[in-house]
């Protein structure tokens, strides 16, 4: 399948700001499950520094505004090949070893009640590790209803699973925390998903996030408990962090007067014509 990319992100200052510094992780990695065919990363007005990729396989590169200014696009457009490889990740090139996602953060950190449904869902799995993380995959997606609005963007796991109810970022956080306290190394991905009408998550959220779980004989694999499945040819992956903080897409500073900053994002992912011939 053939994805056709737009993602924009807005920045509007009711008083203009004297500088802006991002970092911007906006750059899919090519991996057996996709392949960029083209993409381009552009920010108003801006110097890009120099790019690096870290030791889980992400590229980034920093990005200045000098102001003076008021607002601020960052444009994201591109195509990507895409292959379903059900949600292994194959052939990513990382230096990290897993062991080290079994460290939770604030937003991961498993509380009893997290605990109690990973005990409760190893007791329903099968055997075999696969299976474990099949189970808890399918009790986080049981346990919290995908609700748009009930949760903020600092919510925890261990919140959103005593509300029962939250967004992809919600299901990502919270499964990495079953999984930690099941002893499987996991971390949260930002990506895109091309949802239609079947999906859970609507066209309206900024972009998607899932969870990867890390499987002895497969290696890293794929769960998006808000679409209760692996991820297959209809997502592309960005980066991946110990939490939605951490794999965020674009991280900055603002540098000038204190003011009121209004962010608007805007992302449509579709099949392009030429893979539908």
């Amino acid at each position: 399948m053939r994805l056709s990319v737009r993602h924009n992100t807005r920045y509007t200052f009711e008083t203009p700001v004297r500088q802006l510094i991002q970092v911007q992780r906006l750059w899919p990695s090519e991996t057996a499950s996709q392949q960029i065919v083209s993409w381009t990363v552009s920010t108003t007005d801006s110097v890009y520094g120099a790019g690096h990729r870290d030791g889980a396989g992400d590229w980034f590169e920093t990005v200045s505004v000098r102001g003076p200014v008021s607002q601020v696009d960052v444009l994201v457009e591109g195509i990507v090949s895409t292959t379903d490889t059900s949600g292994v990740l194959r052939n990513h090139r990382e230096k990290i070893r897993p062991s080290s996602y079994l460290r939770s953060s604030h937003r991961t950190d498993p509380d009893a009640s997290l605990k109690v449904l990973a005990a409760d869902a190893a007791k329903a799995a099968g055997e075999g590790t696969l299976s474990l993380a099949h189970a808890l995959c399918e009790a986080v997606a049981d346990a919290i209803s995908y609700v748009p609005g009930e949760t903020l963007a600092h919510t925890t796991a261990a919140e959103a699973l005593a509300g029962g109810a939250g967004v992809c970022q919600d299901h990502a956080h919270a499964l990495i925390a079953v999984a930690i306290a099941s002893d499987l190394p996991a971390r949260y991905v930002s990506g895109y998903l091309m949802a239609t009408e079947e999906d859970a998550v609507a066209m309206s959220e900024a972009g998607h996030a899932w969870a990867e779980i890390f499987v002895e004989g497969l290696g890293w694999v794929g769960f998006d408990p808000a679409n209760g499945c692996c991820p297959d040819d209809r997502y592309v992956r960005l980066g991946s962090g110990f939490d939605s903080v951490d794999a965020a897409p674009i991280r900055g500073l603002v540098l000038g007067n204190n003011t009121d900053e209004e962010m608007t994002v805007e992302v449509v992912v579709q099949e392009t014509e030429q893979s539908q011939q």
